[in-house]
């Protein structure tokens, strides 16, 4: 089987995909090369191209044995086969909406819509930094996909909006669930910069912290039945996960609105751009 063709050329339900495929690269820290490039990033921050190669560097080293302990059991194989593809799953927004309202389905199709994202937005963004050698035909890479594809998920769920500092909070709470040190720092370096030149005074930090917290006591959401929990509501799936209203995400947004900041535009590029208008 080849391992450089594309995930979208393979049946990843198939009966015979091999487990983990032989040339995976090794989960090594290389902590100047993620210097490097946050410097870079640093210096514009729009520049998405940076974040890859920080993720390169700062993987999540358990991730294959995590994987692998998953798939060696009945449940992880069921799932496997029920859902070969998330991003065909959370994309039929024709589907998800014959769902009861409430549920967790409609919430992430308001989400997705409100925000103009798709779940294979995400995959052709990601795909644009993948060189072809990273690409393998195995079952790991059914749960590698996963990973990714929960990401805006995991904003509906945990009830961090897509702000700078919501952001910031799903960094966080996914490191508690896919411990990628990438993945925490980018979570804290983003909070710093939220909070450098700030003259209202706001538990950014605290907000991020409980982000963490909460991602580590979930279970992990890459190994649920995703069809299952889209089909409940919302609530329900909160509960069922041990997740709770965020405190100081929501106190951040409080304060900041209380002297007039609207928190999804801390830059003030809303501001800038109605003055020019």
């Amino acid at each position: 089987m080849n391992m450089m063709t594309k995930p979208t050329e393979v049946d990843l339900a198939a009966d015979d995909l091999p487990l983990m495929l032989p040339g995976r690269p090794a989960m090594r820290y290389d902590f100047p090369k993620a210097w490097r490039h946050f410097k870079e990033l640093v210096k514009d921050k729009e520049n998405t191209a940076e974040v890859f190669p920080i993720f390169e560097a700062l993987p999540w080293r358990g991730a294959y044995d995590a994987a692998k302990a998953f798939l060696s059991t009945e449940r992880g194989q069921a799932i496997r086969k029920s859902e070969p593809s998330l991003v065909k799953i959370l994309d039929d927004h024709e589907t998800l909406r014959l769902t009861p309202k409430g549920s967790l389905a409609h919430a992430y199709c308001d989400f997705m819509e409100r925000e103009g994202l798709s779940a294979q937005g995400l995959v052709d963004d990601l795909n644009k930094y993948r060189r072809a050698d990273q690409f393998f035909d195995d079952q790991v890479t059914w749960y590698f996909n996963r990973l990714r594809d929960t990401h805006d998920l995991m904003h509906v769920i945990s009830g961090f909006g897509r702000d700078a500092l919501g952001e910031q909070c799903v960094l966080a709470f996914t490191y508690g669930q896919q411990p990628a040190l990438a993945h925490l720092f980018l979570g804290y370096a983003g909070a710093l910069e939220i909070s450098k030149g700030r003259t209202v005074k706001v538990p950014v930090f605290r907000a991020v912290r409980e982000a963490q917290k909460m991602g580590g006591t979930c279970p992990r959401l890459v190994e649920q039945s995703i069809r299952e929990l889209l089909a409940r509501p919302l609530d329900e799936v909160r509960a069922q996960l041990g997740i709770r209203e965020p405190h100081y995400y929501k106190q951040c947004h409080s304060l900041w609105r209380a002297n007039g900041i609207d928190p999804y535009d801390l830059l003030g590029h809303k501001q800038q751009a109605l003055k020019a208008a």
